[in-house]
């Protein structure tokens, strides 16, 4: 008995944890707050890992989305505050890489894998 309850509320702690987060506030202007939210959807969660900002759930992403709402506030633009996260957490940060000569191969692969995949099936139903 003792050892169910352990496990409940060991299971339970997470969830009263998440509901004791502080909760957002979107900005008071609507346009601030739209450039904020796509702003969110262009970040990578670094918790999560291959979710935007805007759709984790994760405390460093509720972290990361109040840091894009004060500085779109303070009046930055939000290229300025990509730049602030790419520059605090490298490329990787952005779903969307940049195009430059260490990152060629990146933009190249699915155009050369796709020629290759082509390649090998034109070979296979030429015989």
């Amino acid at each position: 008995m003792k050892f169910a309850v352990a496990l409940l509320l060991a299971i339970a702690t997470p969830t009263f944890a998440q509901e004791l987060s502080v909760k957002e506030t979107p900005l008071a202007n609507p346009l601030l707050e739209a450039k904020a939210r796509d702003l969110m959807h262009e970040l990578r969660c670094l918790q999560c890992q291959n979710q935007s900002i805007a759709d984790s759930h994760a405390p460093q992403a509720e972290t990361m989305r109040q840091t894009v709402r004060e500085r779109i506030a303070a009046g930055e633009e939000p290229e300025a505050v990509r730049d602030w996260f790419v520059e605090r957490y490298g490329d990787w940060v952005t779903f969307t890489p940049p195009a430059r000569s260490d990152t060629a191969l990146l933009w190249a692969a699915p155009l050369l894998l796709t020629g290759l995949g082509a390649f090998v099936a034109l070979r296979l139903f030429r015989k």
